[in-house]
């Protein structure tokens, strides 16, 4: 306790130093490189950032506009609170288990000129920022229609962006988006014009010249708000929060959010380094959240096969899901996902025979649905299952009674808060009935994995589906790869569907759209893309095309891992990361440009001894050898263009 009285007395003693001197306070990390300067100016709030001594953001924008009045001016200070959060939790579905939070809080009060207040909290930890804002009931109004959120984030002239742009509603395949499947940019310039003039995706990532690396993002959304996104920037590289589109959800509902008084808006989250390291491995996203609800049971996660992928919608049928089922056992893979059309295409009653057979195999059955209602023309069953309560109850408990695990949700409307409120509504009630939830055709999860027990993860990303569709996405498929966990992988669990070991995309792997990445880049995507259970291409012809040790890689490879270590990389380029499950590390890098890259890497998290190097040969063959590994000495990567190099050890 003593202890603790210290810590404030130090923390006020700082405050005070950096004081309220021209309506200026200072706040800043535990480890003193991170610091947010808060400011009235002119009776209107801002912030900026500074990291080591370098400007990440410039004076911007902060504040409420509500139907009740407006928030973001005419403020003055009438209190501020100070408090350090030291937590820790454990989480098995993001890229670290166990978390230790530390942060400073400040939590700011201000009134407006007819007496409303706006409480604005900061919580700002080492390499990352954290507010939002709280409303309180000062009258007889108990609610608050948001009009508007002026949160901006006004970035240097020198800027560069690596950002996804959102799409207009009711566009796209039978009318499914937004579905956050848009392309990225690297390196373009701070403030150009978003492809569809409705701003960009959530997360953003922003190099700042020199200076280092930004990520914006937003976390602890769920029925209580809308989903956000960032405006379209202006010529000096200001983007603001920006609200959904009137026309999603085919229009129905509101896209300005409502609060009940006292409310709190969700976390905006910006994580700040001089490198890619903060970026790729913050946890920032579940920090700052809170658990909704006690999970019904221990939920397993784990590996999955999945038919629909290369066999497309021929598959969906009795004998196809059973010879996955056997792929499933013989791999040792925990679940095989059944997709859609099963319910016209197999029917409940067989779907009873496919779990049961599934049981005397060790494999859990996951079930796909249509979202469905009123916000797509997607025709896919089941259809109208999920969309309202009683009918959801009722599915759910028949799959309770069979013994499915989980189910995968696709097709949804929008970032209204309706919709934020459905993606709830699943989760609670598949909790109550003892299912792990996945969603597709979606929204990027904010902070869910923490909120939501039974939460796997989400798609809202340019998935491998693509890769079957396109020829496009084959060509482009290392860079995007070198993307991902700079950005959408940083803040959430991503359902990308990994390791397509045919080479061509049909069922027979000879026809269809061609694969451009070798198979070592392949098995090294297990690793690279982030999710507690991981839906694989592989198809059983792969168990008799490949050596033993790629499906013995295959056989072995986890889906929740204890620890995320970034080694080395650049969006767009390549990357190199580990990650560790119990005591085995496994490193995985990938390479999308042109010429081959030979890397001289520090792993100080292997032990001395032996490890084992998968990698490709000069004709882009499947390789393995083993490796010494001496304290203090560098080892070597080679990574071919559209290739890649794993490493396992302990």
């Amino acid at each position: 306790m003593l202890t603790k009285k210290i810590y404030i007395a130090g923390v006020l003693f700082l405050f005070f130093l950096y004081g309220v001197k021209g309506q200026q306070m200072n706040m800043v990390s535990p480890d003193n490189h991170l610091s947010v300067l808060l400011e009235l100016d002119k009776r209107q709030l801002y912030y900026s950032v500074v990291f080591d001594g370098q400007e990440m953001l410039e004076k911007s924008p902060l504040g409420l506009q509500t139907h009740l009045g407006d928030l973001s001016s005419g403020l003055r200070l009438i209190d501020k609170q100070t408090r350090r959060v030291d937590e820790r939790y454990e989480e098995a579905k993001i890229k670290r288990k166990s978390v230790h939070y530390q942060a400073n809080e400040h939590r700011f009060t201000f009134e407006n000129n007819d007496s409303m207040l706006l409480e604005v909290i900061f919580q700002v930890s080492n390499n990352n920022v954290a507010f939002r804002y709280g409303i309180p009931q000062t009258g007889e109004p108990a609610n608050a229609i948001i009009q508007k959120e002026l949160s901006g984030f006004d970035f240097p002239a020198l800027t560069t962006t690596f950002l996804t742009p959102q799409a207009t509603p009711m566009i796209g395949w039978k009318k499914t988006k937004p579905s956050y499947e848009e392309e990225y940019v690297a390196d373009e310039p701070i403030g150009t014009p978003s492809k569809y003039g409705v701003g960009y995706t959530f997360p953003a990532l922003f190099r700042i010249g020199d200076r280092g690396w930004v990520l914006v993002s937003e976390t602890g959304v769920g029925s209580l708000y809308c989903g956000s996104k960032l405006s379209e920037g202006n010529a000096d590289g200001l983007y603001q929060i920006a609200f959904p589109e009137e026309g999603e959800n085919n229009g129905l509902g509101s896209s300005q959010p409502t609060l009940a008084l006292p409310g709190y808006t969700p976390w905006r989250t910006i994580t700040v380094g001089k490198d890619l390291k903060p970026i790729v491995e913050t946890t920032i996203a579940f920090d700052v959240v809170k658990p909704l609800y006690e999970p019904s049971q221990s939920y397993q996660f784990g590996r999955s096969t999945w038919s629909w992928l290369e066999w497309q919608d021929g598959s969906i049928n009795f004998e196809d899901q059973k010879t996955f089922i056997d792929l499933s056992a013989e791999m040792g893979y925990e679940f095989t996902l059944v997709d859609n059309w099963w319910d016209t295409k197999i029917g409940h009653w067989r779907i009873e025979e496919l779990v049961a057979y599934g049981k005397t195999k060790g494999v859990g059955i996951c079930l796909w649905y249509n979202s469905n209602g009123f916000w797509n023309d997607a025709p896919q069953g089941p259809k109208n299952r999920m969309n309202t309560s009683i009918a959801r109850k009722k599915e759910m408990a028949w799959m309770q009674r069979i013994g499915v695990k989980g189910i995968k949700v696709d097709f949804f409307g929008g970032d209204k808060q309706e919709t934020m409120q459905l993606y709830e509504d699943i989760l609670s009630d598949a909790n109550d009935h003892g299912l792990v939830v996945i969603f597709h055709g979606c929204t990027l999860p904010r902070g869910w994995e923490r909120m939501y027990p039974n939460f796997v993860g989400s798609e809202a990303v340019l998935a491998s589906e693509n890769l079957i569709f396109t020829q496009h996405a084959n060509d482009t498929e290392a860079y995007n790869a070198t993307l991902h966990p700079f950005i959408r992988n940083a803040v959430g669990s991503m359902d990308f569907g990994p390791v397509l070991l045919n080479k061509r995309h049909n069922r027979e792997n000879n026809g269809g759209t061609i694969r451009k990445t070798s198979e070592i880049f392949q098995l090294a995507t297990a690793v690279l893309f982030q999710t507690p259970v991981q839906n694989f291409g592989i198809t059983p012809n792969n168990l008799n095309e490949y050596p033993d040790f790629v499906i013995d890689f295959m056989k072995d490879v986890p889906t929740i891992w204890d620890e995320t270590i970034f080694i080395d990389g650049y969006p767009g380029k390549y990357v190199v990361l580990a990650r560790r499950h119990g005591d085995t590390w496994y490193i995985a890098g990938v390479n999308a440009e042109k010429e081959t890259k030979d890397m001289l890497i520090s792993l100080p998290m292997l032990a001395e001894g032996h490890a084992t190097r998968y990698s490709d040969d000069t004709q882009r063959n499947p390789q393995r050898d083993n490796l010494t590994v001496v304290k203090g000495e560098k080892i070597k990567l080679t990574l071919r263009p559209n290739g890649a190099a794993i490493i396992v050890g302990k």
